[in-house]
C-alpha cells in the first residue's frame, strides 16, 4: 500500500493533455488550462478535484487517508495522503478529477480506449 510521488507523476502520463505547473511549494496539475489537482512533494500529499458528495464520503469513510481541502461551487477538493492509498484507487480518483475538468470529447475518447473506461462502464 502506498504510492510514491514518482509513481503518482507516472499516472498523470496516462491522461491526455495534462500539464504540470511548478508553483514553488506545490505543482499544479491542469488540463485545458484548468486545474484538477495539486501535488505537494514535501508532504507527499495530493489535492484532487471531486464532487462535494464524493469529497464528504471519502473523508467520512477514511479520514486517515483523506482530508477536506476546500469547497468551490459544486466541487469539493480532497487531500490524499499518498502513503496511505493504493495505486488503483488513486488512479481512479485522479481520472475522476481529470474527467470533471477535461472536455467531453477528451473524456469520451479516453474512456473508449483506456482500460479504466471498461471498469467505469461496467461498474
Amino acid at each position: 500500500m502506498g504510492v510514491s510521488v514518482d509513481e503518482f507523476l507516472q499516472m498523470l502520463d496516462e491522461l491526455p493533455g495534462v500539464k504540470l505547473n511548478h508553483g514553488g511549494e506545490w505543482i499544479g496539475i491542469k488540463v485545458r488550462d484548468k486545474g484538477f489537482g495539486y501535488l505537494w512533494e514535501k508532504t507527499e500529499t495530493v489535492g484532487l478535484k471531486a464532487t462535494v458528495e464524493e469529497q464528504l464520503a471519502l473523508v467520512a469513510e477514511r479520514p486517515e487517508v483523506f482530508e477536506v481541502q476546500f469547497t468551490a461551487g459544486r466541487f469539493g477538493w480532497v487531500v490524499v495522503h499518498l502513503d496511505r492509498i493504493d495505486a488503483d484507487e488513486l488512479f481512479e480518483l485522479v481520472t475522476e478529477a481529470w474527467c470533471l475538468t477535461a472536455s467531453q470529447q477528451m473524456v469520451a475518447d479516453f474512456l473508449a480506449t483506456h482500460p479504466i473506461g471498461q471498469r467505469v462502464q461496467s461498474g
